[in-house]
Formats: structure tokens, C-alpha cells, sequence
């Protein structure tokens, strides 16, 4: 039987303004998440919510567009009560940061709000918008005052890709720092939200069995990985112009690989947990480009099935080039230069239209010696792996070596698996609401600081340059519907090692 958790205290009252009101975005995770937050009477009691387009209509249209969003995205039963109550405080206001007016409209709007719903100054703005609209949008917040906080606080959510490469995060990072200070930003990433990812740190540090052992001297190496089974869809112009690399390396994966690498800090605050991962991510070796290529894997897809779905070439998808360089799949190998874990090599794979959906960390620790069972039948021990599941099951399950019964001394390999959704009663979320909910109380441990964005990317940038001057040498192919490409098993096969088989 579990406890229940201790209450949450609700944040201070406020206006949460959504730039990009009416996107996918919203529609699928925001107003999701604002009405599980809602359900769970964890919105502030005077709260509002703006949303902003660029193409006008009427409040009540959007309120209709965003009850539509619910019913067809909730992660729960819509309660119709508590959906009206969060809609009814819903508001449109049509700008777009290349008419600088429209931000002066925008501020009156949000002045008069804050009169009559008595929010107290508080804003929250949402940047559920392309990222070629992050800067624009900043700068006009600046100029027309809604980012200084006089009294009151003022927050900025910034959703990814943040930045294109190392010099494109730095350039935005800059911008926004010139606009408002470090503590008013929160660049958001929702694996973060994920309950199993932050169990990690409860896992390494709150059990005294695991953190004398998380170091080179047990661990042989670490996969993490992250496998889609959607192809790229309508999304054909993005993605040529992203990639795995990307889209998914510099925040999804390297927030894990960070959080399973990092040193313990001093105290469990934003500061100092955030400048242990991006110590983390400052330490990853720099390749050469000879290294870059040869510890790099990057393919496409061809033609396959997943499922009922007909999957075309990836060079055949809408909006793709038919000559595209650009990868549907990477996979990593990475050293990190600390005393921890000089010597321990990090694998990273991810990638798009495979035969599996999952998200995983596995830890592989070191084989122990068979010559105290010389003479016995065996011949071989089970690796032993402590698996940390994300996705499509929440679950941490250690391998390890047991006796089968029986008079001779026969050894297999078993699992010992622990499931969140079998001990801990959770309600099904999006994964956005503690990061909401963070936002809106002002904790940011969750969120990525500047020097955390620009360390990811410095580690991997090595890895853009040798692919942009190799060209078309080097890409590889996979069917879609397979495990990926055979190149990422001889990535560990040359090192003696391989994937975790998925279970």
C-alpha cells in the first residue's frame, strides 16, 4: 500500500499567455495538461488565459476550437463542468511580432485583464510557436515592458529546437538575455516531465546501494535509447531541414545521459543540479572528424510496413528533397573526460520508423570472473543490465545470474521488474503538467540553463561539421518497420559489445 503524496501548494494567481494559440501544440499537449492541472485543482484561484494568433477570431471561437483540443487529446474523461470553468477564462488577441502595435494592443488587453480578474501582475507567455518566431517575439515582449518585473514576475517558456547548431544557440541565447534574466527563462523540454526521469536522481542518490558502484570501476558502459515507430509524416519540410541529430541528441537524449552521469550536487536546488548536467555535458570528448565519423552512425528509411501503415521512402515524403542527406536515425558512441567515467563509453541511438516505440537508460555493469565455477557446467554468465524504462512502460528491472534448479549448477539469466503503474496510483498525464506547474511556482530545476543549451551543442557539433563535408558517404539505409540500420550493431560489435535486446 502506498502513502499518498503531500499536497501541492497552488501557485500564485496569474495570466498565462499562449503565443501560437491555435497550433498543434496547444491543441495536444498545453490545454491537456492546463485541464489536468485543473482537475487536480492545482491552477492558481485567479488565472487567465491568453491565447494569441496571428489571424483574428472571437473568443468564443477559440474556446470551441480549444473544447474540440480536449475531448479528442485529454489524457482523462473530460469533466464538462471543470473544461467550461478553465474555458470561460479563456481570451483571443491577434499579433504577430512583425506588427509591433499589435504587442501594444496585447499589453492593454493584458492590463485590463489583470483589473478585472485580480491576477496581480503575474505572466506567464507560452512560446508554442515555430522557433523562428522565438526572437522576434521576445524582443517585441521587451520593448513593449511585458518582461519587466516590477512587483511581480514575468516568465518566458521557450519550447525546442533551441538553436540549429552550437552558434545559433548561442546567438538566441543572447538575445534573450539582453530581453530578461536568466531566471525568467524556462526552456522547456517534456522528457523532463516524464515521472521515470526524475526518478533518476531519486534512484542514484537516495539508495546507498547504487551510487558506490556508479563509476568505472563496475560499469562497463551505458545505452540510452530512444526509438519511434512513426515515420516523418506531414512533417517533411521541418524534419529535412532538423534530423534525428538535432531534433532529438542535444535535449531528449543528452537531459538522460546527464542525469544518469552527473556528480551528486550539493543541494537538491536548480542551481546546483543544473550546473552539475551541464558539467556532464562540458566533459563529452571532442572528436576529430576522422573520430566523429567512425563513432557515428546516420541512415534514412526506405520503404516498409509498421503495423496496418504503408510507410514510403523517406526521400519520397512530401516536402523532403529527393537527394536529402538529412538522417531519420543516429546513433552515438561518447566518452566523457572525468574521473567517474574516464574509459566508460556512452551509446545513444535514436530514430524514426522502427519496429519499436520505446525510451530506455540501461546500465551495463561489469561481467564477474567464472573461475570459481571452473569445472562446473558453465560456460557463460547473463549480462547483468539495471534498465531504467521511459516509454511505452515506466519500469526499472535489473538482470542478473540465478541458479536453475536442479542437482547440477546451472545459471540463467532472471529479472527482477518494478512498474509505476502497479505500485503508485497516477492518473495518465501528458508529461507537461509538473513542467507547467514548475513554471508557474517558479522552481526551474527542470528546465535548461544557457550554458547546459550551448554545452549540448558543443557536443555534438563535431559531429554536423563531419557529416556536412563527408556529403552522401556515410549515410546508410534501414526498412522501415525494422531495428534500424546494421552499421549501429558494429558501432558496440567492434568494442566487444551490443544492444540490449528489447524484451
Amino acid at each position: 500500500m502506498t502513502k499518498d503524496p503531500q499536497p501541492k501548494r497552488k501557485p500564485e494567481n496569474c495570466a498565462f499567455v499562449i503565443f501560437g494559440v491555435t497550433g498543434d501544440l496547444t491543441h495536444r499537449l498545453v490545454m491537456p495538461s492546463l485541464y489536468n492541472l485543473a482537475a487536480e485543482n492545482l491552477l492558481p484561484e485567479k488565472f487567465c488565459v491568453v491565447g494569441v494568433g496571428r489571424k483574428s477570431q472571437s473568443d468564443d471561437e477559440l474556446r470551441d476550437s480549444l473544447m474540440k483540443g480536449l475531448r479528442e487529446f485529454a489524457t482523462r474523461p473530460v469533466d464538462d463542468d471543470v473544461a467550461r470553468q478553465l474555458l470561460q477564462c479563456v481570451t483571443f488577441v491577434e499579433a504577430d511580432p512583425k506588427d509591433p502595435p499589435s504587442f501594444d494592443r496585447l499589453r492593454e488587453h493584458l492590463d485590463s485583464l489583470e483589473c478585472s480578474q485580480g491576477t496581480g501582475g503575474n505572466r506567464l507567455f507560452y512560446l508554442a510557436t515555430p522557433p523562428a518566431a522565438f526572437a522576434p517575439t521576445a524582443r517585441e515582449l521587451g520593448r513593449t515592458g511585458l518582461t519587466k518585473e516590477n512587483g511581480a514576475w514575468r516568465r518566458l517558456v521557450i519550447e525546442k529546437p533551441f538553436g540549429t547548431d552550437l552558434a545559433s544557440a548561442r546567438a538566441l541565447n543572447a538575445e534573450l538575455l539582453k530581453i530578461m534574466d536568466e531566471h525568467q527563462i524556462y526552456r522547456i523540454d517534456h522528457y523532463l516531465g516524464k515521472e521515470t526521469v526524475q526518478n533518476i536522481l531519486v534512484l542514484r542518490f537516495a539508495n546507498g546501494m547504487f551510487e558506490p558502484i556508479w563509476n568505472r570501476n563496475h560499469i562497463d558502459h551505458i545505452q540510452i535509447t530512444v526509438e519511434e515507430k512513426l515515420g516523418v509524416g506531414h512533417r517533411g519540410g521541418f524534419y529535412d531541414a532538423t534530423g534525428a541529430l538535432r531534433d532529438m541528441v542535444p535535449n531528449h537524449l543528452f537531459q538522460l545521459m546527464s542525469l544518469v552521469a552527473m556528480e551528486p550536487p550539493a543541494r537538491f536546488d536548480a542551481h546546483s543540479v543544473r550546473s552539475e548536467k551541464a558539467e556532464v555535458l562540458t566533459s563529452i570528448q571532442q572528436p576529430s572528424r576522422e573520430e566523429a565519423l567512425r563513432n557515428s552512425v546516420r541512415a534514412q528509411y526506405l520503404a516498409g510496413r509498421i503495423g496496418d501503415e504503408e510507410i514510403p521512402d523517406y526521400r519520397k515524403t512530401e516536402d523532403v528533397k529527393p537527394g536529402s542527406t538529412t538522417e531519420t536515425y543516429v546513433a552515438l558512441k561518447l566518452m566523457i573526460d572525468n574521473w567517474r567515467w574516464a574509459g566508460v563509453p556512452f551509446y545513444l541511438r535514436t530514430g524514426k520508423a522502427l519496429a519499436h516505440k520505446r525510451t530506455e537508460v540501461a546500465i551495463k555493469f561489469k561481467q564477474a570472473p567464472l573461475s570459481m565455477f571452473s569445472g562446473t557446467t558453465i560456460d557463460r554468465l547473463s549480462q547483468n543490465f539495471l534498465t531504467i524504462g521511459i516509454a511505452p512502460t515506466e519500469t526499472i528491472e535489473l538482470q542478473f545470474n540465478a541458479k536453475i534448479p536442479g542437482p547440477s549448477v546451472t545459471i540463467d539469466g532472471v529479472e527482477m521488474k518494478f512498474r509505476y503503474g502497479d505500485y503508485f496510483r497516477a492518473d495518465p498525464s501528458t508529461g507537461y503538467e509538473t513542467l507547467i506547474y514548475d513554471c508557474m511556482i517558479g522552481d526551474n530545476i527542470l528546465f535548461q540553463r544557457a550554458d547546459g543549451i550551448e554545452a549540448g551543442w558543443q557536443a555534438v557539433q563535431p559531429f554536423l561539421d563531419a557529416w556536412k563535408s563527408a556529403g552522401t558517404n556515410g549515410i546508410e539505409t534501414y526498412e522501415a518497420g525494422s531495428d534500424g540500420p546494421k552499421c549501429a550493431d558494429e558501432l558496440l560489435r567492434r568494442d566487444g559489445r551490443s544492444w540490449r535486446k528489447f524484451s
